[in-house]
């Protein structure tokens, strides 16, 4: 399956991204000074936070589990502990009880909203069986993601009762809990340009 994505929010970041870069290319030509320099910081400052914000964030679907990639964090859940993906304001992917929130995929209408909170929870409220092109992209990505989850646990399960209930089980309990970590490229997209400008302030 390939990452679902905003394709908006990817088609304003790199907007952003190639109005900096011809903005730094003037301030290489035009500017020496200390001013040029610090325009040039707070570039690359907006440049880290169109990264951040609008280019990085997707969920990842991947041979082992799912990856909910968001602004500063990934978590990844793995199809033994998925349960449930629905949608509310945001794609919500479910492991037990715990619920991880999709920064990328989110539903614009109001009133779509509204109803998605009303049924949140009730798992027989979804029309499963409608037509693809009938559904709106973030409920369609939740679907899709309900059918993988669905089909990589009985794959599982038949490779399991194949290979014994031991083996099965110890390999299960290894990969049963969603871990969530710090990305380190989106932190180094914020620290690096916020460090230089704080040090072209300083030493200026």
């Amino acid at each position: 399956m390939k990452p679902f994505t905003a394709p908006a929010a990817r088609v304003l970041g790199w907007v952003w991204l190639a109005v900096v870069a011809l903005l730094m290319v003037d301030l290489a030509l035009k500017g020496s000074d200390r001013s040029a320099l610090v325009a040039a910081a707070v570039l690359l400052i907006t440049a880290g936070g169109a990264y951040v914000l609008w280019l990085r964030p997707r969920i990842v679907p991947t041979e082992q589990g799912v990856r909910v990639v968001n602004p500063l964090r990934d978590t990844f859940v793995p199809w033994s502990a998925f349960t449930w993906a629905d949608v509310t304001d945001v794609l919500r992917v479910h492991a037990g009880e715990r619920v991880v929130r999709s920064w990328s995929l989110r539903e614009t209408k109001r009133a779509k909203v509204r109803d998605n909170l009303r049924r949140a929870g009730d798992r027989f409220a979804l029309d499963d069986d409608a037509d693809p092109r009938d559904l709106r992209p973030v409920d369609l990505a939740a679907r899709r993601l309900r059918e993988e989850a669905e089909r990589r646990k009985a794959r599982s399960e038949a490779a399991g009762g194949a290979a014994g209930d031991a083996s099965a089980g110890s390999g299960a309990a290894m990969a049963a809990e969603p871990t969530t970590v710090w990305a380190p490229d989106a932190v180094a997209a914020l620290a690096i340009p916020i460090f230089l400008l704080v040090m072209v302030l300083l030493l200026g």
